[in-house]
């Protein structure tokens, strides 16, 4: 039984009114007898029992509408919620961020609902470990990442905030008294690494792979998240090097955070890729030239 004519059926059980099923149907009255006499040729029996002046279900159609309704209905309410999924995807933006300090950067999110109340807004976390995937997967629309990126299937667009840097260490460290340090101490202590390659280019512009001097940089244990950063130098095995904003998003009492004075500022800006610049894409970065870089 196809599903228009499951709907024929259980509306002419709740009219039980020939003309009324079609006119609530916007079809014809004889498509409701076609359709009513095709189902009891495939159930063997009557369904409905019609006279001139009434028609009323018989108790195989009671049985029959007593089964397919609830079923019909949930059918529809699947339909209703899949298509309310695929208008939420395809009325939101999707933003990942690299970055901790989402809510920084509502002033931004706030005037772009502002200017595109058709739109939404749906901000997810994004790992550094891989980091462009869940762009290149279609995942996110656009992405907040350190600059530069110089990916040939990714578009850069303006830059977002900008930022200092800092050191984290155990309190214990030597460097944990000071009240701030120089970038050549990470040429003294190394940093941790990230437990999947990221490309040279990109993970120099975050963390050098030598000081301004020309020592290098050594990696030490391996990281996926910044909860290993954190564990990690809290534990006192090893120093490591964020942006400032982590020291207002995940301050704990076992890590201190302590400014780089000498690093140049680190810069974060709107990444997407070439095949998917959309009205959306390009208005959330139009919005962000036009009120300017943040000073963070």
């Amino acid at each position: 039984m196809e599903l228009r004519d499951i709907e024929i059926f259980l509306t002419l059980a709740e009219e039980l009114h020939f003309t009324r099923t079609a006119d609530r149907l916007h079809v014809s009255p004889a498509r409701i007898s076609q359709a009513i006499r095709k189902q009891e040729r495939e159930v063997g029996a009557k369904l409905f029992e019609r006279t001139s002046r009434s028609v009323r279900l018989t108790a195989v159609g009671e049985r029959l509408y007593s089964d397919l309704r609830p079923a019909f209905r949930g059918l529809h309410e699947s339909m209703r919620r899949a298509k309310l999924a695929a208008r939420d995807e395809n009325d939101a933006l999707r933003i990942g961020m690299l970055s901790s300090n989402a809510y920084d950067l509502r002033t931004y999110w706030e005037a772009f609902r502002a200017r595109h109340p058709q739109w939404r807004l749906r901000i997810r976390h994004n790992p550094f470990i891989d980091p462009f995937a869940p762009l290149r997967h279609g995942d996110v629309d656009v992405l907040v990442c350190w600059l530069p990126v110089e990916e040939p299937d990714l578009t850069v667009g303006p830059v977002v905030f900008t930022e200092s840097r800092v050191l984290l260490a155990a309190p214990g460290h030597d460097l944990a008294a000071h009240a701030s340090v120089s970038i050549e101490a990470l040429g003294d202590f190394g940093v941790l690494r990230a437990s999947q390659a990221l490309p040279d280019y990109w993970e120099d512009a975050f963390i050098p792979f030598q000081t301004p001097s020309g020592r290098p940089v050594e990696r030490g244990p391996a990281v996926r998240q910044m909860d290993d950063i954190l564990t990690i130098v809290g534990a006192g095995e090893a120093v490591h090097h964020l942006g400032a904003h982590a020291a207002r998003y995940h301050a704990r009492p076992d890590v201190r955070f302590l400014p780089v004075r000498d690093a140049p500022r680190l810069r974060w800006g709107l990444v997407w890729r070439n095949d998917t610049a959309c009205d959306r894409i390009l208005s959330l970065a139009r919005v962000i030239r036009d009120m300017g870089t943040a000073d963070l």
